[in-house]
């Protein structure tokens, strides 16, 4: 998909029937384990285990915003957005990040 840079880390979510960019930055990293309340990388891989769906909802804000797509958090809760979508998207995310590490 066009406007995706896969080599940034960069992953395609749909919701409401747009597509949007998820980006694993710095700040998106800092405001997952503030949101989540984890304090280091062994905290936050546990946690990340076990996200309800209103942390799915946290865990979208954060990488939206690192993707240059400030949706708020209230958005998202009425938005449509699919589960397995958005579970996929995460975790793809967070792997792309991890290989460019």
């Amino acid at each position: 998909m066009s406007g995706v840079n896969s080599a940034r880390g960069e992953v395609s979510i749909t919701i409401n029937g747009q597509h949007y960019v998820l980006c694993l930055t710095l700040g998106a990293l800092a405001h997952i384990e503030t949101a989540l309340e984890t304090s280091s990388q062994e905290e936050l891989s546990a946690r990340l285990r076990k996200l309800s769906a209103a942390d799915v909802l946290l865990v979208l804000e954060a990488l939206l915003m690192g993707g240059g797509n400030p949706v708020q958090y209230q958005v998202l809760q009425g938005a449509d957005i699919q589960p397995t979508e958005a579970a996929i998207a995460i975790a793809n995310t967070f792997a792309l990040a991890a290989q460019g590490l």
